[in-house]
């Protein structure tokens, strides 16, 4: 493993425990050995390249930093991590990704380099992708979109006759997505044909999150869903408002197609089951314009295959 590997190893010791902030890894290298290590924690105020330092001391003297994140330039809740590092007297740092942060965005590699410093900015996916609803909370002032969705082979959301498209894994990877998320979300004709729950189910979730219902109401009565009824751009702004990083979209074709349509669709899911359905509604409808994915991967998930792309950059 490599320096970088193991400070994306470390900075997922924060999930769910950063609130506002994004997970950040930090290593220290001197003479090729790791002499210090840290990781951002809520709890622990401090952020990960001041403890990385704190316990690499003298040793930091001419070693490199390898942080997930490009350091803070600004005085937060903590004094700016950049001249910690300069302080510290590192020679060389290779950050990750760039902060997309107003406040920092270049400023905190801008510190390092007029210091004297060797500076090298990888812009890894894997760091953009550990923290990609923190950083389009940050950087356009709303939730992180991801749509999902279970398909059969000939794209339709339905197979006559079965309760289900998925398989039993792919079911459980969902619960666990919502678990992960801050809010759920589907559309009223999913309210009004399903009642869905959108709660996260037997995968210890430590939390749920909230569960909305985009379009015209009202909800059936003893729905626990929050209707949300405004222009989507605006519903998204003041869900970012209230702190909502990530949300995980269920709807149907026309939630999916108004979404895809409004731009406000970062991260596609596609639980794709090995089945024809032969009839019934298609995942969706029809677009403006073609869109093209990036970074698609496929993977299994017990015998159907998800396939992830994004609609941008994380």
């Amino acid at each position: 493993m490599s320096p970088f590997e193991r400070a994306l190893e470390l900075a997922e010791r924060g999930r769910g425990k950063v609130r506002d902030h994004p997970l950040v890894g930090a290593v220290v290298v001197s003479d090729g050995e790791i002499v210090g290590e840290g990781w951002y924690e809520y709890d622990a105020v401090r952020h990960a390249e001041a403890i990385a330092l704190e316990q690499a001391g003298e040793r930091a003297r001419g070693a490199t930093l390898y942080v997930t994140l490009e350091p803070c330039s600004h005085h937060g809740r903590t004094p700016p991590c950049a001249d910690a590092v300069v302080a510290a007297g590192v020679a060389r740092v290779v950050v990750g990704a760039r902060d997309p942060n107003p406040l920092v965005d270049g400023r905190g590699l801008e510190r390092l380099r007029e210091a004297g410093i060797e500076v090298e900015l990888l812009d890894s996916l894997e760091a953009r992708r550990q923290n990609e609803a923190w950083r389009t909370w940050k950087a356009l002032g709303r939730p992180f979109v991801t749509y999902k969705a279970a398909v059969t082979l000939d794209g339709r959301v339905v197979v006559p006759g079965r309760r289900w498209v998925s398989g039993e894994a792919s079911r459980r990877l969902v619960h666990e997505l919502r678990a992960a998320s801050d809010a759920v979300a589907v559309g009223m004709g999913t309210v009004r044909a399903d009642a869905p729950r959108l709660d996260a189910r037997g995968v210890g979730a430590r939390r749920q999150p909230r569960r909305l219902a985009f379009g015209r109401g009202p909800l059936p009565e003893g729905s626990e869903l929050e209707l949300r009824s405004g222009p989507l751009g605006e519903e998204l702004r003041a869900l970012a408002a209230d702190g909502v990083q990530s949300l995980l979209l269920e709807g149907g074709p026309t939630l999916a197609t108004a979404f895809l349509e409004a731009g406000l669709v970062d991260k596609l899911l596609l639980f794709v089951a090995p089945v024809l359905g032969g009839a019934g509604p298609r995942v969706l409808g029809e677009l403006a314009s073609p869109r093209e994915l990036l970074h698609l991967r496929a993977t299994p998930s017990g015998a159907d295959v998800l396939l992830e792309a994004y609609l941008r950059e994380p």
